[in-house]
């Protein structure tokens, strides 16, 4: 394991967590958060010290499990960790955490991330690097692990994050469990607190349900309704949906975007209007669970992985639905690209650009343009395998490359690469050779 290049602040490569149990109390009107985690970690290497990422919370207090010689100190960005003796590579033991105080966002190159509070509640957008405003941890996307989240609120609030969930009420306080199974990537886990109401949705066999304010149900019916159809494309598109459940929090507040997070999406009031104005996003939030969430990203560079399948499934999705075609969507972005300027190279963009919108289109253009060369059939087919073969794992363009010369052959695999190691557009295949 490596620390991503792209976010060298952030992750250890010495280590990697099997499983975090974070014990939380917050207080919505002061914003004040008292924690204890506890990580069950696995060494990578030998190494007499690891560093965890923690960010505008103190901790207090740090434990090892079987070393009564560890101490810790902690920098602006860091815990860092110290082994009365070393630990050798493959040795397994826990660290645990006490820390608090009054979460907030971190100041990156792509905006505040992190811990958000709403007028009314509070959420959590942590691409990439955000998880550490809330919790202890090794924050790369390489490093998956499980998850017990036990969070203790106002009772006036309901609490949602990934994962099964019970609540009990204790001294007046509510206490929300989740058990996240699946593995997940740090920037993955969020919570969301508001005072929402929460429905169930029917999304064939998965368990959904909706949580938002009250005076938008209307809105968030109506906008919603599409949601069954839209599982059951893409579950035939892609595969079974990878996920225990599927969670849509709609908050009270405006977002600039909508986010993903493991099992979950997260909507601002202004991306609901109740005439479906947003659907393509509905789309694409769900489309993440198998693109994103369950196959994900080993490191950073390679983030069209999540978004360029994505923002394709969004065009499956319109082709489904009585919409524009894919190919119709194909090439009016491939026009639109095609006047942008070419100086961002798909396979490796920079981390200024790893979000720029040329890396979500072109990566859908780059999956269309072998739809159109190796045909439905075998298109799928590699969706389908992508998704399944790679489920719970962190992968590269490599993996995939590899995916496609054993599906579709040399042919696929040098398109591909078309698209992602050149600069200059690549044209789209002719259309004609969609079908074989």
């Amino acid at each position: 394991m490596t620390v991503d290049p792209y976010t060298p602040h952030s992750g250890d490569r010495r280590f990697g967590v099997l499983h975090y149990d974070l014990s939380i109390d917050y207080r919505v009107p002061t914003n004040r958060l008292v924690g204890t985690a506890t990580l069950q970690v696995r060494m990578q290497e030998a190494a007499k010290h690891i560093s965890l990422d923690l960010v505008g919370l103190k901790a207090t207090k740090v434990r090892v499990s079987g070393d009564r010689g560890a101490t810790f100190r902690q920098d602006q960005r860091r815990i860092r960790v110290d082994f009365g003796t070393e630990r050798a590579a493959g040795d397994e033991f826990t660290v645990t955490v006490d820390y608090s105080g009054a979460p907030a966002p971190r100041r990156t190159r792509w905006g505040m991330i992190g811990w958000e509070e709403l007028e009314d509640g509070a959420l959590v957008a942590s691409q990439p690097t955000g998880a550490a405003t809330w919790f202890p941890c090794n924050d790369i996307p390489s490093d998956k692990a499980t998850y017990r989240l036990e969070f203790t609120a106002d009772p006036e609030y309901t609490v949602v994050s990934g994962g099964a969930a019970t609540r009990s009420t204790q001294r007046g306080r509510t206490r929300w469990t989740f058990q996240q199974t699946l593995p997940t990537a740090t920037y993955l886990m969020t919570v969301q607190i508001g005072q929402y109401a929460d429905e169930r949705v029917a999304l064939g066999d998965t368990p959904g349900r909706l949580y938002f304010p009250t005076a938008l149900a209307p809105r968030v019916r109506a906008d919603f309704a599409p949601l069954d159809e839209m599982m059951r494309v893409f579950v035939e598109a892609f595969g079974p949906y990878p996920q225990d459940s599927y969670k849509v929090v709609v908050t009270p507040d405006d977002l600039e975007i909508p986010l993903e997070a493991q099992g979950m999406a997260i909507f601002g009031a202004n991306h609901i209007d109740g005439a479906q104005s947003c659907e393509r996003l509905i789309a694409h939030e769900l489309a993440h669970q198998w693109f994103g969430n369950s196959v994900g990203v080993s490191r950073w560079q390679d983030i069209w992985l999540n978004e360029g399948f994505a923002c394709y499934a969004e065009w499956v999705w319109s082709e489904a639905s009585g919409g524009a075609t894919a190919h119709a969507k194909a090439r009016a972005h491939h026009a639109r690209l095609a006047a942008l300027p070419q100086d961002l190279l798909l396979s490796d963009p920079g981390p200024a650009d790893m979000f720029d919108d040329r890396v979500y289109k072109r990566g859908a253009l780059a999956l269309h343009a072998l739809r159109l060369t190796i045909g439905d059939g075998l298109f799928f087919t590699v969706t389908r395998t992508w998704a399944s073969r790679f489920e719970g794992l962190a992968v590269t363009t490599d993996d995939f490359l590899g995916l496609v010369d054993e599906i579709a052959g040399a042919e696929g695999r040098a398109l591909m690469r078309a698209w992602l190691d050149d600069l200059p557009l690549p044209a789209l295949p002719p259309v004609s050779r969609a079908r074989r």
